[in-house]
């Protein structure tokens, strides 16, 4: 019995350095339970056939139960050096360039319309008003004045006839105008003026074209 017992204890000595060197070249924790199990079955296996040798039945039965207790201990041990290791780092990923995010080319002539603005814009009245209205103004003071009165009256007449020929004038030339205020990108506004309806409305884009906008 005392030979058995040296025998497991020199098994044990064996097992603890096989758990050493293992430890020492140890890959992952799953990997170094797996070689210490198997380790530890291996003694034990060496340990039965041991205690095959014995001459009792109670120094085989108390031999199995010793190899037994120390094949146990052996896994729970193995078990506990598993849960305790700390997890294989991962292998860091080469890290990747970041794209540069491609920048969109703008459009500096672009914006969009915020407001439509119609108003009457009065004409000016011109030379040939001034000149038509003064002739019909300076034939009415003729037929209405005598003597000094009468070329007073025909300048009056004429003053009166050119003013009123540069109202008719401008009257004739009154018209509309579309104002159309356009904010771009920047920020800026711009205003621009159209003598007809240029069918924009408020949220419409457009773009400059020439001294103008057209709707893009």
């Amino acid at each position: 019995m005392k030979m058995q017992t040296l025998t497991l204890a020199c098994a044990a000595a064996l097992v603890s350095l096989s758990f050493g060197a293992t430890a020492q070249t140890a890959l992952s924790p799953k990997a170094q339970y797996a070689a210490d199990a198997k380790a530890a079955k291996t003694r034990y296996d060496s340990d039965l056939k041991l205690c095959a040798d014995e001459t009792s039945s109670n120094a085989r039965l108390q031999c199995r139960r010793d190899a037994k207790t120390e094949y146990d201990k052996a896994l729970t041990e193995a078990k506990a050096r598993m849960s305790t290791a700390a997890p294989a780092a991962a292998p860091t990923a080469a890290p990747t360039q970041a794209s540069t995010p491609v920048s969109q080319p703008t459009c500096p002539e672009c914006g969009k319309v915020v407001s439509v603005n119609v108003t009457e814009k009065q004409g000016e009245g011109g030379a040939l008003g001034m000149i038509g209205g003064g002739v019909a103004g300076a034939l009415l003071g003729q037929q209405v004045g005598q003597g000094a009165g009468k070329d007073l009256a025909t300048i009056a007449g004429a003053v009166g006839g050119a003013y009123a020929g540069k109202k008719i004038e401008e009257r004739a030339r009154t018209h509309k105008v579309w104002t159309v205020n356009v904010q771009y990108g920047d920020g800026s506004r711009r205003s621009f003026e159209f003598s007809q309806d240029p069918g924009l409305i408020v949220g419409d884009k457009v773009r400059n074209s020439g001294d103008s906008v057209v709707r893009d």
